[in-house]
């Protein structure tokens, strides 16, 4: 059981930290273009492999992880990992229409931001 609580560790910090990352690390010069393909990873993933399993925005990094939760005897588990980090870090039941809306919009919006920095820096680099 120990093993499983510091796997659920784990991914709630490598998990939220990636997210995080794809949100916001267009912001710095230097890791820009890994943004873009974290981002470029996450979206794949969301639509391709969601097709291939049946459920859109399909994330393993979320499948694994409640995985592990349903071990350590936690069932009723919403299907985005956003909706459960927001309600374990607030004790709250947020309406996971707002918070798939709301993930769905950040993400489109961190994307079209960094391909447009992306864009940019490479138009600066080859005009050098």
């Amino acid at each position: 059981m120990v093993g499983y609580h510091l796997l659920d560790i784990f991914f709630v910090i490598f998990h939220t930290s990636l997210t995080l990352f794809n949100m916001f690390g267009w912001i710095w010069g230097k890791t820009r273009l890994a943004n873009l393909v974290t981002l470029a990873i996450t979206g794949s993933s969301w639509l391709f492999l969601g097709l291939i399993v049946g459920m859109l925005g399909y994330c393993p990094l979320t499948d694994w992880h409640f995985n592990i939760l349903y071990k350590l005897g936690k069932t009723d588990l919403p299907t985005s990992y956003v909706k459960y980090l927001v309600d374990r870090l607030t004790g709250l039941d947020v309406n996971p229409t707002l918070v798939d809306n709301a993930t769905l919009y950040g993400f489109l919006a961190a994307l079209a931001i960094s391909l447009t920095l992306n864009i940019r820096d490479l138009r600066k680099r080859c005009h050098k």
